[in-house]
């Protein structure tokens, strides 16, 4: 076997280490796809992705997904996804921690391209 680093991570020694809402991290990364950590609180920017699916696993809290023509309420341990081309837009209540599995090339704010809420440049932890 090569050198190869392998690590676990703590999901809620992550989630610890930022405060801010709708800023994802990045905590991995495997076959092109990155494994992300937010904070939701209050509503985000209705948006879709044309070319990735999205999946929303509920850590902390929960959350509601509204699609134009229904929401979905995601609890802890539940997780939703999202096809690409369906227009969504989440919304927490109150605070709610998640774990988002997706493309590395997603943008959170999709088909918005630039937002005050679009982040591009993600920090790892």
């Amino acid at each position: 076997m090569t050198d190869v680093k392998i690590d676990k991570v703590n999901i809620a020694e992550k989630l610890s280490l930022f405060q801010d809402h709708w800023n994802p991290r990045i905590v991995g990364e495997l076959n092109g796809q990155h494994v992300k950590l937010a904070k939701f609180s209050g509503p985000f920017d209705w948006h879709y992705h044309e070319q990735e699916d999205e999946l929303f696993l509920v850590v902390k809290g929960s959350f509601d997904m509204e699609f134009r023509d229904k929401i979905i309420t995601v609890n802890p341990g539940e997780f939703l996804i999202v096809p690409r081309g369906v227009e969504h837009r989440p919304i927490a209540n109150e605070e709610a921690e998640i774990l988002l599995f997706e493309p590395a090339t997603t943008v959170n704010t999709g088909n918005l391209k630039q937002s005050d809420r679009t982040r591009t440049n993600l920090e790892r932890l």
